[in-house]
Formats: structure tokens, C-alpha cells, sequence
């Protein structure tokens, strides 16, 4: 019996409303619509998943420690219907929850029926869960940079009974406290692992996709690599990805998930350590002293020196522009018509992005 099966037995043994998210509250199944509906659970169907604020009201309430059933009132503020939480919980991890709407009916006797069904619901999410770690570990090998931990990860992982059967993209994500419990619900072909950051291995055509859904369900900030198309040099394509995300945390620009690709100058960048940024960024310092000055010569120079461009995506006049340039290049002691001192500039402005802790 799969989990969509489990659920709605369960609804039809208690008469109620159920449905099965994860432990971000990412929507697993549900059963036919029986009685009542509010916007939470529309919303949860709708949406597949609960948002942030959903998310807060009801762990409020302990559900993700709880032992057993608990019991939340109704909130006609909130348009809540009331209803039981019961955590599906394997081995004291949390690893979703089943929500019923609960017009009185659910009583403990009554749950206490469906308790095999929950029981092995949590048991079905745990294996899956399990399955996803037990392949996460020959992954952190397989994205090693020593040849040796490579080659025997990839006598251990049959990528192609997987699904990995074409070029392959790494993805890093800085997770949350969900995102190990949550990995298992990624789609087949997708390798994961838990550790800071997140490491996944997907299909290249999936990647994007995959990075956007884990970082906005899981996660606060991801990067994806360059695609592979062979296996044995993913662990170039993590490289990238990591670096992808320390731009994705620290630039505003490539947030909330950076592509290694699309970074250009950044690319060269997030190569370099903290030490260097900041030296490199201490080269445009008297600029940034003054935060207007500097940000017109950065999309001045973003914009190849086309003034016309520059001053339209600043919202100013021409005129405003020149006289901003020329009072920068006087406090600068810089030509801004030099080849070289442009480049010194606008690196030096950009290794100051970079160089803010995220």
C-alpha cells in the first residue's frame, strides 16, 4: 500500500479530511475532499506545499517533537478549521505529519483504529529517507577531489539504474533543520546527501529545477555547477556549485540560487579567498566611502562605458551622470577613459560583493 493509498483509507476509516505532507509541509497525498474545507488545506492542495507563515502557526503548537496526536482549535481570525496533527515519527525523527480536520469525531479510540495505516506511512517515508542517505555517502565520494575516493564510488553507485543516464549537474544547497528528513520527496535520478552544504547530483536537464525547489522548500541559498557528461568529473561540477552558492549568499543580484554559468566576473571571484577580496576591494575603498558614487561607476562600467544605458538604469539625467563620474574620478585620483584603471575599478567593486559575509 503506497502513501496515496494509506491516506485514504484512513479518511474513509475516520470520516474525515486527511492529508500527508513532509516535515517542510511539502503535499505527499490526500484524500477525496469529505466535509469541511478551509483556505489552509486549499491552499496546501493548490500550492503543494504550506507557506512560511502556515508553517510557524502550527509548529507553535510542538508538532515537530510531539510524540502522539496533537490537538489544534479551530481560529476563525485565521479561517483554521480545527484539527489533529499526527506526526509520522520513525526511530524518535520526525518525518512528516497527517493532518485530519476534526469536527469532534476524531477521538483518541477513533485514531488508535488507523494507528497500523500511520505507523506504516512513517515506516514507508523512513525507508525512502534511509534509501536517500545510504546513496548520499558513495555521492560525497563520487564529489571528491581525490581520484582514488572517486573511482571506487563509482563501482559502488549503477548511476544508470538510478536514472543518472546523461550528463549530470551538482547542486549545493545551505540547508535548514528540515532538509534531511525532507531529501527523500526529490525526484528519481536525483542523488542526495545531507551536510552544509546540501550536496545533489541530478540530471542536467533537472538541475535548475531541483536546486529552486530545494533551496525554496529546505533551504536558504543554492548554487548549481557546470553539466558533466561524464560522471567521473561531477566532482568539478560540485566545485563550481559551492562556489556558485557563496555568490548566491553574498550577492544580491544571483539570489537566491546562482547559476556557475551565468556568473561571468563572479566566476573568477569566488575562486579567491577572504584575504584577497578584501584586498582587491580595498583598491576602490575612497569610493566606497561614498555608496552613490560608487554604484554609478559600477553600472556605468556594467554597461560598457555606455552612458546613455547607465544613467537610464540609474533613473537620472545624463548630466547627473557626468557629474557623478567626474567627482568620482577626482576623489579616485582616476582616469575613467583608461582601459586598465576601468577593469582595477570595477573588479575591486565587485570583490567588495563578494567580500560581505553572507
Amino acid at each position: 500500500m503506497d502513501l496515496q493509498e494509506s491516506v485514504e483509507e484512513m479518511a474513509r476509516v475516520l470520516g474525515a479530511s486527511a492529508t500527508l505532507e513532509d516535515r517542510a509541509f511539502g503535499l505527499l497525498a490526500y484524500a477525496a475532499q469529505s466535509g469541511d474545507i478551509d483556505e489552509v488545506r486549499q491552499e496546501s492542495i493548490l500550492r503543494r506545499r504550506a507557506t512560511d507563515e502556515v508553517r510557524a502557526y502550527f509548529e507553535g503548537y510542538g508538532i515537530a517533537t510531539a510524540p502522539g496526536p496533537v490537538r489544534i482549535p479551530a481560529d476563525a481570525e485565521l479561517g483554521v478549521l480545527a484539527r489533529v496533527c499526527v506526526p509520522l515519527r520513525r526511530a524518535r525523527v520526525t518525518y512528516g505529519y497527517l493532518w485530519l480536520l476534526d469536527s469532534g469525531a476524531i477521538t483518541d479510540d477513533r485514531l488508535a483504529e488507523v494507528a497500523p495505516l500511520v505507523a506504516r506511512a512513517a515506516a514507508t517515508i523512513a525507508q525512502e529517507a534511509r534509501g536517500r542517505a545510504d546513496l548520499g555517502r558513495p555521492l560525497r565520494e563520487l564529489l571528491s577531489a581525490d581520484p582514488e575516493r572517486r573511482a571506487g564510488a563509482l563501482a559502488v553507485l549503477d548511476l544508470r539504474a538510478l536514472g543518472l543516464t546523461g550528463p549530470v549537474t551538482a547542486v549545493a544547497v545551505r540547508g535548514t533543520r528540515d532538509t534531511v528528513a525532507a531529501l527523500w520527496t526529490l525526484p528519481r535520478g536525483v542523488l542526495a546527501q545531507p551536510g552544509d552544504p546540501v550536496a545533489l547530483l541530478a540530471p542536467a536537464h533537472q538541475a535548475s529545477e531541483v536546486a529552486a525547489r530545494v533551496q525554496e522548500m529546505y533551504g536558504t541559498a543554492a548554487g548549481t555547477g557546470g553539466p558533466r557528461h561524464d560522471p567521473g568529473e561531477a566532482w568539478r561540477s560540485w566545485r563550481e556549485a559551492r562556489q556558485a552558492l557563496s555568490v548566491a549568499e553574498r550577492v544580491t543580484a544571483f539570489a537566491p540560487v546562482a547559476s556557475w554559468p551565468e556568473l561571468g566576473v563572479y566566476r573568477m571571484l569566488a575562486r579567491l579567498p577572504e584575504d584577497d577580496l578584501r584586498e582587491l576591494a580595498a583598491e576602490a575603498a575612497v569610493l566606497l566611502a561614498h555608496p552613490e558614487l560608487a554604484h554609478t561607476v559600477e553600472i556605468y562600467l556594467d554597461r560598457g562605458g555606455h552612458a546613455q544605458e547607465a544613467a537610464a538604469t540609474l533613473g537620472v539625467h545624463r548630466q547627473t551622470l557626468y557629474y557623478r563620474l567626474a567627482k568620482a574620478e577626482r576623489l579616485a585620483a582616476a582616469d575613467l577613459a583608461d582601459g586598465e584603471t576601468r577593469l582595477r575599478l570595477h573588479l575591486a567593486l565587485k570583490a567588495h560583493r563578494m567580500a560581505r559575509r553572507p
